[in-house]
């Protein structure tokens, strides 16, 4: 396996002092290291990849560096945009190196939403015109980048390395970000359940969030009829919107994150500009990419109340525990939305906590079964 520390070194070797991104479960040991030993402004945790791209790019103008940007290869799609309109060698010719943890592999054993999009990222790669370099644990790092610097220094434009499960070595974090919330998500998702009526639709975010609300659904002895946005991060809330518009006759709760509400935060002007009045958005904020690693997000020390009513929400409350939250939720069954519940949380979840065992297609089926009827 490749120490992070070496990687990071030899990446620094080649000028590379600059490093934006998403964090990536696959990258989580590179990114727990640059986030211990790196030093303020070397390494950003942008709200999405298109945003990192755009980041790089700007510091290159300024710098004449060539900057990384490091994702998950879901996040291509995100970024697909500004590659092809911003660095493209046919537009800008920006270069920049790409550090892709790859997802879905064929052959690798994932999760369904990850499938697709570890098929077709070579093709992708090659499509966008972005020579790359194929990592694993047993790749001579030295020759690897020697190859790939050439080509950049060549081309002047993005190349990529994409990193294969298993490629890092184990790193322990050192500096451990949590808020000190007495709540944990588990907790104030099981308070929620509890609260909520049978007849309201829940659309959960992806990761740990949608993880949790179905093993509390089978808990509780109740048919996993919840909408569980097992990828597409970023667009919970949107989902729920829809859904929202679609049967204004059911209240929709919709379970979002922190990292996922900041990554297209848009989301929220439209929210508030459409006014569905069946509409909760409940924010679990840990400050925290947890699924991935534990990365922090900047909304620790953001102020949502001021977001919302920007936004044109009706109405914003906070829950800090678990009577706050009761007395929340009092609130919530009396207003008229949207409705923004913020709910702050530790950082934290179980270590036997299972995966749903329901493909995401038997998932759609049931829970438009229940929106439906």
């Amino acid at each position: 396996m490749i120490d992070p520390a070496i990687f990071a070194e030899a990446l620094r070797g080649y000028g590379i002092t600059f490093f934006a991104g998403v964090p990536d479960s696959l990258l989580k040991d590179f990114c727990s290291y640059a986030d211990d030993t790196f030093r303020r402004g070397e390494y950003i945790i942008t709200a999405n990849e298109g945003n990192a791209i755009a980041l790089a790019s700007g510091y290159h103008l300024a710098t004449g560096k060539i900057g990384a940007v490091y994702m998950q290869n879901s996040g291509l799609g995100n970024a697909v945009n500004p590659l092809t309109s911003l660095t493209d060698p046919e537009v800008y010719r920006i270069p920049l190196l790409l550090i892709i943890g790859w997802r879905g592999e064929p052959g690798v054993k994932d999760e369904p939403q990850h499938v697709k999009q570890g098929q077709i990222t070579p093709a992708l790669l090659d499509t966008l015109g972005i020579p790359f370099w194929v990592v694993d644990a047993g790749s001579n790092l030295d020759s690897l980048l020697k190859d790939l610097f050439g080509t950049l220094e060549r081309t002047n434009a993005p190349a990529a390395l994409l990193i294969r499960k298993g490629t890092f070595a184990a790193y322990n974090k050192r500096i451990k970000s949590d808020s000190g919330n007495p709540l944990g998500r588990e907790e104030a998702l099981r308070q929620i359940l509890s609260l909520a009526t049978p007849q309201d639709l829940f659309i959960s975010t992806t990761g740990k969030t949608s993880r949790e609300l179905y093993e509390l659904r089978v808990e509780r002895n109740e048919p996993p009829s919840d909408f569980l946005t097992v990828g597409s991060m970023g667009h919970t809330s949107s989902i729920a919107l829809g859904v929202a518009l679609g049967n204004p006759s059911r209240r929709v709760i919709c379970l979002d994150g922190d990292g996922s509400l900041l990554m297209h935060m848009g989301a929220m002007a439209i929210i508030g500009t459409l006014k569905p009045a069946n509409l909760v958005h409940v924010l679990l904020n840990n400050a925290s990419h947890e699924s991935v690693g534990g990365q922090a997000t900047v909304a620790g020390g953001m102020n949502f109340s001021a977001i919302a009513k920007a936004c044109g929400y009706r109405e914003y409350l906070l829950a800090t525990d678990s009577d706050s939250l009761a007395s929340s939720w009092q609130v919530v069954n009396d207003a008229v939305g949207p409705v923004l519940l913020e709910v702050r949380i530790r950082i934290g979840s179980r270590k036997d906590l299972g995966r749903p065992k329901s493909t995401p297609e038997q998932n759609k089926s049931v829970f438009i079964e229940k929106a439906r009827n």
